[in-house]
């Protein structure tokens, strides 16, 4: 083959007559079928007559230049590439080849890499192709580019291969591809240990959850969840997402992780739970904002009561697969300030099944957010099972995969319908406190015939009845009209609870020996698990504490 006429060819040789010089360009030359004369270079100023001049790139032989160039070079024609030459760094590179051998046999290196088809599209198209950064089998990484040197369907044109080593540059990718890795894993690793490790799980509720960040890079997001456990039959329930992304989106959301258990803990009504987060939150950083949702289950009331700074609504599928949204109140994001927050409530009777989200699960580029809010209400309607099994059918149903673009986290809480043996585990006696103080008899009597009822041995059937009569003594003496005794028992433990009109909670003190009061509430601390009060929505206060039941008396 005549390589000359392919070097004649190739990008940068053409000849543009209006630039040659017709004095440097004999007309025998101009004749032959080779690579046309270059024009003279102008003598510099100053050069002495006689010298010779800088010689012009057309002046240079293709194959002189290609061999000294350090890349890999190739030359190919025809439709089944047939060599047609090689430069010397090819063949350092990859051995001798022999010209005219098709380049399927004689190039396997490039059939390892997938460019054998490409030269055929090159060829075709009469169009140049980049292949980026692959590495060949002597293990050194190569961009390569496929540049034509015929005619656009020149089925006997060619295809020049120009191969140039960016294995440094590979390794380097490879090395920073490496570190944000290490760094996304210590980022999720930080994320997952701020949320809790294992979910509380309630007397009235199952529960499930899930977290998954989004997308490969290092800064995952501030979503978060919680379940806390209030005492007296209740839970608390929240779900947050701080705004940005990365490791200060991860400590933030740990800080306000940490003050909901702390404020969960004084037992508020959700509204000022988010208060108080609202003014922390703005504490922790006034340029980072955050949307929440607490909500508050009483097994007793048949409800859930929330409140949201922002946040997605709750969704909530009834024993019938009626999905309800609860949409009002909701306040602005946490770190506004200046907002009143409000309570709500959405009823979560036997049956039902309710799910708290971040936006990451139903918000998508191309969509409306009400959309996806309203395809989840649809997987939801669908959806049956355990808590764990709604949720991974909801994270399917909205299309949630490894590389999803922004983190998801999913609260799902159930409260179970029970009946036959089971229901027998679970069952409620109230009483109206009227009158003075032939109440607490009254109290008193009631309690031991429920308990007595309720088949407990007669140690946590006498210390029921001891609480009992402390906690209404104490109503009785502290509290006004309307009051009340509701006693619960569970498959774990037994719940005695006192509701008055007054809103002064009590506190345990230490009564002196000359005191004729001040000790109820020691006693009930003493011989109770636990104890607690709070203030109730519509005005008052209610007095608890618990008792956990002994194995095998459940």
């Amino acid at each position: 083959m005549n390589f000359t006429r392919w070097s004649a060819r190739l990008p940068g040789t053409q000849r543009r007559a209006a630039a040659r010089t017709e004095t440097a360009v004999s007309p025998d030359r101009r004749g032959e079928g080779s690579v046309p004369a270059a024009r003279a270079e102008q003598q510099p100023d100053g050069a002495q007559p006689g010298t010779h001049p800088v010689p012009a790139v057309d002046e240079l032989a293709a194959r002189d230049v290609l061999d000294r160039v350090p890349a890999l070079v190739a030359l190919v024609h025809g439709p089944d590439h047939r060599i047609a030459y090689v430069n010397d760094a090819y063949t350092a590179a990859f051995g001798t080849r022999s010209p005219g051998t098709p380049a399927h046999q004689a190039l396997p290196e490039l059939a390892a890499l997938g460019l054998l088809p490409l030269l055929d599209q090159v060829l075709r198209s009469g169009k140049p192709r980049t292949l980026k950064s692959r590495k060949a089998v002597d293990g050194r990484s190569y961009t390569f580019t496929c540049t034509p040197v015929a005619e656009d369907g020149d089925r006997d044109g060619g295809v020049l291969l120009f191969a140039t080593d960016v294995t440094d540059h590979a390794e380097a990718a490879e090395r920073l591809r490496a570190s944000e890795r290490r760094q996304r894993e210590t980022a999720v690793t930080l994320q997952r240990s701020l949320l809790p490790q294992e979910l509380e799980q309630p007397d009235d509720l199952r529960i499930a959850a899930t977290y998954q960040p989004g997308g490969t890079e290092a800064a995952v997001g501030g979503d978060w969840y919680d379940v806390i456990t209030l005492g007296g039959g209740r839970t608390a329930l929240v779900i947050g997402d701080v705004m940005g992304r990365g490791v200060r989106a991860a400590a933030v959301m740990g800080q306000l992780r940490t003050a909901v258990r702390a404020y969960a803990r004084l037992d508020l009504p959700p509204h000022e739970v988010l208060q108080l987060l609202d003014g922390l939150a703005t504490e922790i950083d006034a340029n980072q904002i955050a949307t929440c949702v607490y909500a508050v289950h009483d097994p007793n009331e048949g409800r859930l009561v929330y409140a949201s700074a922002g946040h997605l609504p709750i969704l909530v599928r009834d024993e019938s697969g009626t999905v309800s949204r609860a949409d009002e109140p909701t306040g602005p994001p946490l770190g506004t300030g200046g907002w009143i927050h409000a309570s709500g409530s959405i009823a979560l009777g036997p049956g039902a099944t309710a799910v708290l989200y971040t936006d990451g699960l139903v918000e998508r580029r191309d969509q409306d957010l009400d959309e996806g809010i309203a395809a989840l209400e649809r997987a939801l309607a669908g959806a049956t099972g355990t808590p764990q099994v709604v949720c991974d059918r909801l994270v399917r149903s909205a299309g949630v995969t490894a590389d999803h673009d922004d983190d998801v986290a999913v609260l799902v809480l159930q409260h179970p319908a029970r009946t036959g043996p089971e229901s027998d585990l679970f069952r409620n006696a109230a009483l109206e406190l009227l009158g003075g103080v032939e109440a607490a008899p009254r109290a008193r009597a009631f309690a031991s015939g429920v308990l007595t009822s309720w088949r407990f041995p007669a140690e946590l059937h006498d210390l029921g009845v001891l609480a009992t009569s402390e906690l209404v003594a104490n109503s009785l003496q502290h509290g006004i009209p309307p009051m009340r005794l509701r006693l619960r028992r569970t498959d774990r433990r037994l719940i005695i609870e006192v509701t008055d009109g007054d809103d002064h909670l009590p506190r345990r003190r230490r009564a002196e020996p000359g005191d004729e009061s001040g000790r109820g509430i020691a006693i009930v601390a003493t011989i109770a698990s636990g104890w607690g009060c709070r203030r109730t929505p519509g005005g008052g206060k209610a007095v608890w504490c618990e008792f956990v039941l002994p194995k095998g008396k459940h």
